[in-house]
């Protein structure tokens, strides 16, 4: 008889996607399952569009083509869950039918009824006949309700934990320069004299990397939605923060260490939680150093010439040697599954922030940059710091 596999195949299908949808929407922690349907439906899913975005050249284009894949993702999964949902439930409608011994009809009128029911369309020209089948239609009639009122009150949810996420990334092309680098945001607040103001920087990115946790672990496809830039991401946010407070640690004199110690430790937590969620081991850099001799030697130039107090000994560069193997291979694990590109430790010399472009960009940094030292120009007059050039 077909119809007890049958109908085991279908309440099989019920429970895993109601158990799926329900861990995915409404449970707020890690599920440490090893099978779950979106755990592979976003792995082959993110496989297969990576492979095609790799085939496409670097740049704009394929950048635009892999950020595509987080918002179609979740669409593509919503109709997922409704397919199975109701081709689970217009099984067991078929085989109620057939237990019914009477007005017996063929699967695909049953599964037509079962998506008609679940979208309460209420049509009325495929009804079921038995009790078991008209209650089976009143629970599924229920289920799909629920279930398309949770996704509308879904989707708010994740979109904002999406911004809040990519404001403190935006925040960071003044700080730490497009892409961000840990030279440049020491070497700004110590040029602006805002040293003092970094430790509230740190402790604002302490907080910031507690929420991503959160907000990463319940809802871990927010890793495939990208920044609005291509050459910004969290990831590369993240990385520049920790290679902040790796310096402050081993050698700027300059800096309290404590809260650089806490934003390091509440980082590391991050980037090692989000490598155990995606299945992702510590890998070298496959020959890419972020942070080869020649830029170190510039690193230190930088930093002495803003005025810090840098400490170049033998033990201090393998001290940081040591520290950057602590976290840095997590972090190119990351980077190579979701394809996000690393900053390095200092920024070329023809990186330009993103508020620097549009109209008279250039002007208005060379002004700023005049107004923010004029306190360094004997006399300490603002006067006429810049001139229009002839």
């Amino acid at each position: 008889m077909i119809r007890l596999p049958v109908g085991v195949l279908a309440v099989a299908l019920l429970v895993i996607v109601l158990q799926d949808a329900f861990e995915v929407m409404l449970l707020p922690r890690r599920v440490y399952r090893r099978f779950r349907l979106m755990r592979y439906y976003f792995a082959a899913g993110w496989a297969v569009w990576a492979a095609v975005g790799l085939r496409l050249a670097a740049g704009p284009r394929r950048e635009h083509f892999l950020s595509v894949f987080g918002a179609l993702s979740m669409v593509m999964l919503f109709a997922l869950w409704s397919g199975a949902l109701i081709a689970g439930f217009g099984m067991v409608e078929w085989v109620l039918q057939t237990q019914a011994g009477s007005a017996r009809s063929p699967l695909s009128e049953q599964l037509y009824m079962s998506g008609v029911t679940f979208f309460t369309l209420g049509y009325g020209d495929v009804v079921p006949h038995s009790a078991a089948a008209r209650a089976l239609s009143v629970v599924e009639a229920g289920s799909g309700i629920g279930f398309i009122a949770v996704v509308i009150g879904y989707l708010p949810v994740l979109y904002q934990l999406f911004s809040r996420r990519e404001a403190h990334v935006i925040q960071l092309d003044g700080r730490a320069g497009s892409p961000p680098t840990a030279g440049t945001m020491l070497t700004r607040h110590a040029e602006g004299r805002g040293l003092d103001k970094l430790d509230d920087l740190l402790r604002e990115w302490e907080v910031w990397a507690s929420e991503l946790l959160e907000s990463h672990l319940s809802y871990p496809m927010l890793v495939y939605y990208r920044s609005q830039h291509d050459n910004q991401s969290w990831l590369a946010a993240l990385a520049a923060v920790m290679d902040t407070c790796a310096l402050i640690l081993v050698g700027l004199d300059d800096l309290p260490p404590l809260q650089a110690r806490m934003t390091f430790t509440m980082a590391r937590q991050v980037v090692v939680e989000m490598a155990r969620t995606l299945a992702v081991t510590p890998t070298p850099t496959r020959g890419f150093d972020r942070l080869p001799p020649e830029d170190l030697a510039r690193l230190e130039a930088l930093l002495v010439g803003s005025g810090l107090k840098w400490t170049s000994d033998a033990q201090g560069a393998r001290t940081l040697v040591a520290l950057r193997a602590t976290y840095e291979p997590l972090l190119a694990g990351l980077a190579t599954i979701l394809l996000l590109p690393l900053p390095g430790w200092v920024a070329a010399d023809d990186a330009a922030d993103h508020w620097q472009d549009g109209h008279r960009g250039q002007i208005a940094s060379r002004l700023i940059k005049q107004l923010t030292d004029r306190n360094d120009i004997p006399g300490g007059t603002r006067g006429r710091l810049w001139r229009r050039p002839p």
